[in-house]
This record gives structure tokens, sequence and C-alpha cells, in this order.
């Protein structure tokens, strides 16, 4: 737990804002006419998550970042490359791209370390299928030849989101989350769950039957939505995530 939200709150002040990790990605740019290589979050998530009263951390992947966790109340595990197959046992399909070992390991042993710890955590797109391998699942390596189409990955000239309704399953936490009603989902993944892992629980679905969430039910808040969560502009996982953050740090509060 977060040290300096710890004293704060002991102390009786107003609690201050709970700090939430955001798993960096590398890419390419140019700035100022020089080419360069970058750690960089996605600024929606940045800003729903300072929305809902969070301070976001950008947590660059180096071997042993999980020791960063004491000063995290929650953690954010983004959308990015493929995982590699080999982590599961796969051979790299043809369309699988940018997969990165030491990315992985580093990424791997955080979301381990945060799981342990009880602090929670929500996967989006590449951070569920992360959550699902490293609780022992695997992954279709190419959606489109599972399905026969591309809806979950529209094949443009252009960035485009595949949108499409959203089975959820009553009485799940991604349920209460979005309303019992009707869900949609925004994405763009060529990749997604095929065999479950240990304690994961499917919650929604496509309907094509791709899982579109799963919860770990060994965990107070363990949550990964296969969609494209930031660019829909919809704040409600955000703040799911940020409520988890304060009632893990109300319940570890000392009596007085």
């Amino acid at each position: 737990m977060n040290q300096a939200l710890d004293d704060t709150a002991s102390r009786g002040y107003p609690a201050p804002r709970p700090v939430i990790g955001i798993c960096a990605r590398t890419a390419p740019v140019t700035l100022q006419g020089t080419d360069m290589i970058v750690s960089l979050a996605f600024q929606p998530h940045i800003d729903l998550l300072d929305s809902v009263g969070c301070t976001p951390l950008l947590i660059p992947l180096l071997p042993g970042i999980e020791q960063i966790l004491g000063q995290l109340d929650g953690l954010l595990i983004p959308g990015g490359p493929d995982v590699d197959p080999t982590l599961y046992g796969g051979t790299a399909h043809a369309k699988t791209r940018g997969a990165s070992p030491a990315m992985d390991a580093a990424e791997l042993a955080l979301v381990k370390a945060a799981l342990d710890a009880g602090l929670p955590v929500l996967g989006i797109c590449r951070g569920m299928q992360l959550l699902n391998v490293l609780r022992g699942g695997t992954l279709h390596q190419h959606l489109p030849e599972v399905t026969g189409d591309d809806r979950h990955c529209p094949e443009s000239e252009t960035f485009t989101l595949g949108r499409h309704r959203l089975e959820l399953k009553p009485g799940s936490r991604i349920a209460e989350i979005l309303g019992n009603g009707t869900a949609e989902a925004a994405c763009h993944h060529h990749q997604a769950i095929d065999r479950i892992g240990t304690d994961l629980t499917a919650t929604a679905w496509a309907p094509d039957g791709v899982i579109e969430a799963v919860e770990a039910i060994d965990h107070p808040f363990a949550i990964g939505v296969q969609w494209e969560a930031g660019h829909t502009g919809n704040e409600w996982l955000y703040l799911a995530l940020a409520q988890a953050a304060r009632d893990a740090f109300a319940v570890q509060l000392p009596s007085r």
C-alpha cells in the first residue's frame, strides 16, 4: 500500500488520490526532427484515471520493477504488442507481432506481484490476455481464422474499431460495473482467449462467443476486458478501479 496514502489518512487529513500504476509501452517517435524510442501511456487512460480522482504513474517495464508496488494503490495493464506465444506453449503465427520476451517477463512479474499483494488490477486488451497467460491460459493467435471475419480488428488503412454488443454474466462484477442492460464493446484485437486460465472466469462475450471479459475468482478486484476501454470515453471501469483501490486501503487502515 502507498505509504504516503497510509500516513496521511492515519493522521486524520483528507485522503489523497490513489496512485494507479500504468504499465508503459515503448514506441518510435520523431521529435524536433530526431528519431527516438520513448516510453509512453495512452493519454485517455491518464485523463480517465484523473477524472475519477486518481494519480496515474507510468511504470517502465524493467527487470525488478515489481519492487515499486509499495508505492501503488492499483495497477492498469493497457493494450500493447502480442504476448510471446512460447509463454503458453505456442509457436509464433505469421500474424503475431511485436512480441518482446523481456517486456513480457517484467510485466508478468509486476502483475503477479500485484495479484499476490491483493492490489486491484485492471487489464485492457493485451492486459486481459497477459492475465490469462499468467494464470496458465492460452490464446488464439489470429482471431479471423477462428471467427471467419475481421469484426474484432477491422482491416483498414486507418485505426478502426470493431463494435458489437456484449453478453454479460448476471451477477458478475463486470455486469455490476456496466449495468445489467445492453453494453457495447469497441475493440481492435486480432488475438483472444482460447483456454481460460486457472481461477479466472469469463463474464462477458461477443455475439460470436469470443470472451470479452474475465474476472479472478480468488482476488477482490482483478478484471480483464478485451475491448479498447480508453477509446470509448466511458469512465465506469476506471471508476471501479479507483473505488477498489480506496476499498482495499480502507480495509488496511488501523483502527482509531
